[in-house]
C-alpha cells in the first residue's frame, strides 16, 4: 500500500474515528503499524517537534517513518506535530512529509491567523494538509489552561481566515496525561462540528477513556491524536522485562515485547475508534 496523505485518509474516513499516534523511537512507528495492519485500518504516523529536538534532527526519525509507511500494507500517512518552527515545517515538506500541524496557538488571535494562514499557503502551494490550533488544549508548556474551551464562531472564523485543513480544538484534553480520566465537552465538540467546515482534531486523548473516545467520534471529532498512552504501554513492558532478567542487555529482548504489546493497544485503540466494528470482522 503506497504512503498516503493524512487529509485522503481524513476525507474517507466515513463518520469513524482517525488514529494518529505519536512516534518516537523507530520501535513506536513499526509498532503502530503492525498494529493498524492488524486492525485492517488507515492510521497516521505523527513526529513532533520535540521529537526531532530529540534525535538532533529531521531526517533520522522522518526518512525511518516515511519507509515504515512504505512498507505497510494499510495506507499510512507520516504527519509532522506541534510544529512551532516554521524553518522546519519547511524541512519535513522537503523530506516528504504530507501534512503538517503548525501550532501558533501560544499568539494573540490576530498573530496566530497571521502565521498560520502564511504557512497553510506555502503548503498548499505544495500539496500538503495543513492542521493548526485555535483553542488552547491544556498542559502543552505551560502556556494552556486546563478548563480552555474553543468558542465554535471563533473556530469558524480562524478556519476561514488561515484556510486550513483541520482544527484542533480544546474541548476538556489535557496533553500528557497519565490517567484516563478526562471529561470532555461533547455538546461543545457537537455545536464545533456544526460551526467549522474541516475536521475536527482531538489532542491530549491519551487521557480520555475508551467510551469517552467513541463518543467524541460520534459526536464530531474525526482525527484522534494519542501520545503518553502508548509510551506508558511500551515503558511498562520494558520495566516488565528487564526486572524479569535483571542480566539482560540485549534490547531486542526487551524492546520486542515492548512493541508487541503497543501494537496490540494500537490495534484495539483503532476499533475503538471505529465503534467496535473491527472487532467483528
Amino acid at each position: 500500500m503506497p504512503l498516503v496523505g493524512t487529509g485522503d485518509i481524513l476525507k474517507t474516513s466515513d463518520g469513524r474515528g482517525v488514529g494518529a499516534f505519536n512516534v518516537v523511537l523507530l520501535e513506536h512507528a513499526t509498532a503502530i503499524v503492525a498494529g493498524a495492519e492488524a486492525a485492517g485500518a488507515p492510521v497516521v504516523l505523527q513526529i513532533s517537534e520535540n521529537c526531532v529536538r530529540y534525535h538532533g534532527a529531521a531526517a533520522p526519525i522522518i526518512t525511518a517513518a516515511l519507509a515504515t509507511a512504505r512498507a505497510a500494507t494499510v495506507p499510512v500517512a507520516v504527519h509532522l506535530d506541534h510544529a512551532t518552527s516554521v524553518g522546519l515545517v519547511h524541512e519535513a515538506v522537503e523530506l516528504g512529509v504530507g501534512s503538517v500541524m503548525f501550532d501558533a496557538s501560544p499568539l494573540p488571535y490576530a498573530d496566530n491567523v497571521a502565521a498560520t494562514a502564511e504557512v497553510a499557503a506555502w503548503c498548499h502551494a505544495r500539496g500538503v494538509f495543513v492542521e493548526a490550533e485555535l483553542g488552547e488544549v491544556g498542559g502543552k508548556d505551560g502556556v494552556h489552561a486546563p478548563g480552555a474551551r474553543t468558542d465554535p464562531a471563533e473556530a469558524a472564523a480562524y478556519v476561514s481566515a488561515t484556510d486550513v485543513d483541520a482544527l484542533a480544538v480544546a474541548v476538556g484534553t489535557s496533553h500528557a496525561m497519565l490517567t484516563r480520566d478526562a471529561v470532555l465537552d461533547l455538546d461543545l465538540i457537537s455545536e464545533l462540528r456544526a460551526a467549522v467546515p474541516v475536521p475536527l482534531v482531538l489532542h491530549g486523548s491519551s487521557g480520555v477513556p475508551d467510551a469517552t473516545l467513541a463518543a467524541a467520534v460520534r459526536h464530531g471529532m474525526t482525527k484522534i491524536n494519542i501520545a503518553t498512552h502508548l509510551n506508558a504501554v511500551l515503558t511498562a513492558e520494558v520495566r516488565r522485562a528487564l526486572d524479569a532478567d535483571p542480566a539482560l542487555v540485549d534490547p531486542r529482548k526487551y524492546l520486542q515485547p515492548a512493541r508487541n504489546a503497543v501494537s496490540r493497544e494500537v490495534t484495539r485503540l483503532l476499533d475503538v475508534l471505529y465503534g467496535g466494528i473491527l472487532g467483528d470482522n
